[in-house]
């Protein structure tokens, strides 16, 4: 039996896929729904068709309502909330009558260097070639001829929840993905916009940035109801019922921290998928670094973002090629069960990996300063070439860019980290990535139950606490307390041995990064 009226829903489009996740009164999944899709470079440009998006979220949403009538015998026709949350930064641009005026720039572009450079100048404050703010302004360099009709900027979050509830707000941790943010004000940084304001004024736009920004929210406020509109655009084969409450919606870093409990200062986490990034909660104004970038939790306290274009697409291309090897062999092979196959044979792989080496650069990364990115594999003739190091290769080159962030983080801003937690695909196996990412961290990483949930989850949590909290409640404490105080994890240190052949295989890296650079520039 499931009483709909107390479930939560959390719907997250990731980059490689789109999921939904239902949890019941105790916070505890109890069905899902997911759609895979994927980015396309279109002149020069990493983007998702409209049609992609609307498709991919009414199958997503779709396979949820399925497993609820395979589950419980009833129809998906209502729930206490809602919650969308997607892949953050970006650009997606709209008239006054939600017209699309250019295509969606999502945030694996690094297209945006020169906008990037002079607003990080412009601001004192590190500004990605990620952020929406730097998209823009890069369209204001260029001339784009749209730009005199925005009205409306916003995010892949932003828009669906605007599709489902008819409303412009944006969750803080999403908007700091944006814009910076204010954590006194709960709200972007007023001396920014007026800066920002002043250097576009020669263009004689009839905008400011406030009348094209969304409105910021925090975590636990009302964000609107789900429309009739919102809910034939969800479902159209119209079971679901609209006036249900939806909270702001997040970006995917927002997400991770509500799903590892990672919201209050100290704590810390990395999501690992298509992309990784690491997420730590801070006290202190930090120094500007063009590899950290400064956002915030879903209730806007300040967090250190290290943030990888790059993690898992070299890994699946090449599980992809050993399926198609197991294939023509005539073994036929479940691909879960090679990932899990390949990634435990990692374990057994030399610490520093043998003297291999890999560039998982499917696009540009930041953290190194490349603009664009091709997969790189190599060796010296006397390197110890067997599967495990193989793997284990790849692994290490998927952390590789984070544990650059991380040093710097925790070297020159003497940030401390007693424990990450992990969350995504990237720790599905057990104890495989756990033990890749504590060696680069240096620090004990943990692994909920639930973290093969990942974002979805953690949009699910942000819903119910919105219906939920009790007077001032805090997210923090709400999750502390009524989430995962009887959660199950587990913790694991890497070995000594480990944490130095990590340190090792990253000191090849950087000197073999000019490698990487001249690829770009001769492939």
């Amino acid at each position: 039996m499931i009483d709909l009226t107390k479930t939560a829903m959390g719907i997250e489009l990731g980059s490689t896929r789109i999921k939904a996740v239902l949890i019941d009164e105790n916070h505890i999944p109890v069905a899902s729904g997911d759609h895979e899709w994927e980015n396309r470079l279109e002149d020069g440009v990493w983007t998702y068709s409209m049609e992609d998006i609307h498709s991919g979220i009414r199958a997503c949403y779709a396979n949820l309502k399925k497993d609820v009538r395979e589950k419980f015998g009833v129809e998906l026709t209502t729930v206490g909330a809602i919650g969308v949350s997607a892949m953050m930064h970006g650009y997606l641009p709209f008239d006054r009558d939600m017209n699309q005026l250019a295509g969606f720039r999502t945030w694996r572009n690094t297209i945006t260097g020169q906008a990037a450079a002079e607003l990080t100048k412009l601001f004192g404050f590190n500004i990605p070639q990620r952020w929406s703010i730097a998209h823009l302004y890069q369209a204001i360099i260029n001339g784009e001829e749209h730009l005199p009709r925005l009205a409306h900027l916003t995010t892949l979050a932003g828009y669906i929840h605007y599709e489902l509830t008819g409303k412009h707000v944006m969750g803080i941790g999403e908007a700091s993905g944006m814009f910076p943010i204010d954590s006194d004000e709960r709200d972007f940084n007023q001396r920014m916009i007026d800066l920002f304001d002043a250097l576009t004024e020669f263009k004689g736009y009839e905008w400011k940035l406030r009348d094209v920004l969304p409105r910021v929210l925090v975590a636990g406020e009302h964000a609107g109801v789900l429309t009739e509109a919102g809910a034939r655009f969800l479902d159209p084969e119209g079971t679901l019922e609209p006036g249900i409450p939806v909270c702001p919606p997040e970006g995917d870093a927002g997400t991770g921290m509500a799903a590892t409990n990672s919201v209050k200062v100290g704590t810390g986490n990395v999501s690992a998928g298509t992309s990784d990034f690491a997420m730590v909660v801070v006290d202190k104004a930090l120094g500007v670094h063009r590899e950290i970038d400064m956002v915030t939790t879903p209730s806007g306290e300040p967090v250190a973002m290290v943030h990888c274009n790059n993690c898992t697409s070299d890994i699946n291309a090449w599980v992809g090629l050993f399926a198609d090897f197991a294939g023509a062999a005539g073994f036929e092979i479940d691909r879960g069960a090679l990932f899990t196959l390949l990634f435990k044979k990692a374990l057994e792989g030399d610490p520093d990996c043998g003297g291999l080496l890999s560039f998982n650069y499917f696009s540009g990364e930041g953290v190194t300063d490349m603009d664009e990115g091709r997969p790189l594999f190599l060796r010296t003739p006397d390197a110890r070439m067997t599967l495990a190091n193989f793997m284990r290769t790849h692994l290490l080159s998927a952390l590789a860019t984070l544990k650059i962030g991380l040093d710097i983080l925790t070297g020159q801003e003497q940030v401390k980290i007693d424990k990450l937690y992990g969350h995504g695909g990237f720790f599905k196996t057990p104890g495989v990535g756990q033990t890749m990412l504590s060696a680069a961290a240096g620090v004990p990483v943990s692994v909920m139950e639930t973290a093969g949930e990942g974002g979805p989850y953690g949009m699910a949590l942000l819903a119910a606490y919105m219906i939920r909290k009790v007077g001032t409640e805090t997210l923090g404490d709400y999750l502390e307390n009524r989430v995962f105080n009887t959660a199950r994890s587990t913790t694991l240190m890497a070995e000594k041995a480990d944490v130095d052949g990590f340190n090792t295989f990253l000191a090849r890296y950087v000197r073999a990064l000019p490698v990487e650079k001249h690829a770009t520039e001769v492939i």
